[in-house]
């Protein structure tokens, strides 16, 4: 139109007629807003989240008081251009699974598991990741090249000085969970210890879907120069998945939130009782 009208010096209604359009449709301005602000926010948080994607990015925008429907945003999400890159496929289980049972307080179940990465100098470390069950909250992500049965019973009694026991922990039956170190930790402290079946990773879900969010958004993230950076970095992450990322399977509440939701409702009951 704006060519046809340039360059050829056609009238506007000659334009429009070899276009297809009415005149009035071409001199209509429009209403919508440009919503800049929201535009450069959402920009921001996608370039710092990257990978979240819009569902996520809104509850971020709601709790800073932006006023908008996911509708919207979604259609700015796209119009900027913004996605979350898929990464390759993995294989998938086939056939039925039975539901996890999930924890109805804190401290009834913890699911505990190793992570393996390497430094940029090509030294290989491990991450030691507990979770409680009921509010998936992370309780501690440990950081180290060897990570021996002795050094976890050591990390869980330093875990329950500030939480308290669980009543069961959940694992796999690697060499240092069925470790003579373990077993007497489980005897001594009266815990209940689970061993899931062997090649059955999902029996132990919510901490395997931790390693996968760890690992996605953290991991495959950063190149970690040596221990200490790994280390930092991991615990920085590991602060913001606690009491900043919102977690789809709590209502968009961070595991922090759910947590604390989860203690005034309980101190509500013991008071009316």
């Amino acid at each position: 139109m704006d060519w046809a009208m340039k360059e050829k010096s056609y009238s506007q209604r000659r334009a429009c007629a070899l276009a297809g359009i009415d005149p009035r449709v071409y001199r209509r301005q429009p209403k919508r807003s440009e919503d800049k602000d929201l535009r450069q926010r959402l920009r921001e948080l996608s370039a710092e989240r990257r990978r979240f994607g819009y569902r996520r990015l809104h509850i971020l925008l709601k709790r800073e008081g932006w006023d908008v429907n996911w509708k919207k945003l979604y259609r700015i999400y796209r119009e900027e251009g913004l996605t979350v890159r898929k990464r390759g496929g993995r294989k998938r289980a086939i056939g039925t699974r039975a539901p996890m049972a999930i924890p109805q307080e804190p401290n009834q179940r913890w699911s505990l598991d190793f992570v393996s990465d390497t430094l940029s100098e090509g030294r290989r470390f491990r991450i030691l990741n507990v979770i409680d069950d009921f509010s998936r909250e992370c309780l501690a992500s440990v950081v180290d090249t060897s990570l021996s049965g002795v050094r976890v019973a050591r990390e869980l009694d330093r875990i329950a000085e500030m939480r308290g026991y669980p009543c069961m922990v959940v694992s796999d039956n690697g060499t240092e969970l069925t470790s003579n170190a373990i077993l007497k930790w489980q005897e001594e402290r009266c815990v209940e210890w689970h061993y899931i079946a062997p090649g059955k990773p999902m029996q132990n879900g919510f901490v395997e879907s931790f390693n996968g969010r760890l690992r996605d958004e953290c991991l495959n993230e950063h190149l970690f120069a040596n221990l200490r950076h790994a280390r930092a970095l991991i615990g920085a992450w590991r602060e913001d998945y606690n009491h900043h990322r919102p977690h789809s399977s709590l209502d968009g509440l961070t595991p922090w939130e759910y947590y604390q939701r989860s203690r005034e409702g309980q101190n509500l009951n013991r008071a009316n009782l």
